[in-house]
């Protein structure tokens, strides 16, 4: 090999070589200090896109998870609400069983018929002032509860309908319509009217029995659908953090190789700058 000073070929070998481990060892050092492996679409271009895909997945489980949280919560006020409208009902029964059987004087008949207007006067409030986020709860309407993984195939529509409630008719399962009406609209007038009262209250307790059990099929659903979501969502980020996180075993490995290949890097630069130094001895 012949001595020459226009280009140092071993110094640019050296520079390069020295360049590329430096690189090398500032992506091992950003990888330690922030705990990712991926910091850059340069890292891992397919990596970063797996990850990024999932991070979205897991954020439309997550809100997935508290939409069914949501519904269950609408679906909790209104099967609270019939309980009490059963409540009020099963009393309705007692006056207009008690009105059926006769004897009553006219002063107890209108005192059982003033209970009677009241009990169907409270299940007209509950069933206008009962409201969820502001939203009216028996509106005899669906109501869609959305549970997605953020792809058209991973998205369900869960649909519950609360039937209408008035002081004229409890809504029934389907909330198509009225729901069971009361014909008779008082328990003295007649021992007559008090026993069709009395069979209309108990087809609405039936009515009311009814839609609880819809609602109680829907807030299991929301609940399943919920637990899975939230299960999905764990496995995902598990997924995520062992494409991107950093592994530390490895990392501090690099970081040692590195560190070694950087030092010997500016060693053998120093050195290969050192020879066109001997020229100068040819001249002396």
């Amino acid at each position: 090999m012949s001595l020459g000073i226009l280009t140092n070929v071993a110094a640019t070998y050296a520079e390069n070589n020295l360049n590329q481990t430096q690189g090398s060892l500032q992506t091992v050092l950003q990888q330690l200090s922030s705990g990712s492996r991926i910091n850059s679409g340069a890292d891992d271009a397919a990596g970063l896109s797996v990850a990024d895909g999932l991070k979205a997945n897991q954020a439309a489980l997550n809100q997935s998870a508290q939409n069914a949280q949501n519904g269950v919560g609408l679906l909790q006020t209104a099967d609270g609400a019939l309980s009490q409208v059963t409540n009020l009902l099963t009393r309705a029964v007692t006056l207009a069983t008690e009105a059926a059987n006769g004897g009553l004087t006219t002063a107890q008949a209108n005192a059982a018929d003033t209970e009677f207007q009241s009990i169907l006067t409270e299940i007209g409030n509950i069933g206008t002032s009962t409201n969820f986020n502001s939203n009216a709860v028996f509106s005899a309407t669906a109501t869609d509860f959305v549970v997605s993984d953020g792809t058209t195939s991973g998205t369900t529509t869960i649909s519950a309908t609360i039937g209408a409630l008035s002081a004229a008719g409890v809504g029934t399962a389907t909330g198509g319509g009225a729901g069971q009406a009361f014909t008779a609209t008082d328990v003295l007038t007649s021992q007559a009217s008090a026993k069709t009262t009395l069979t209309d209250i108990t087809a609405a307790i039936a009515d009311v029995a009814n839609q609880r059990g819809a609602i109680g099929a829907n807030i299991n659903q929301l609940n399943a659908a919920a637990n899975v979501a939230s299960s999905e969502s764990v496995n995902l980020s598990s997924a995520e953090s062992a494409i991107r996180s950093t592994n530390y075993g490895q990392a501090t490995s690099d970081l040692a190789k590195f560190q070694v290949l950087s030092q010997t890097g500016i060693s053998a630069l120093a050195q290969a700058n050192s020879v066109q130094q001997e020229i100068l001895k040819l001249l002396q």
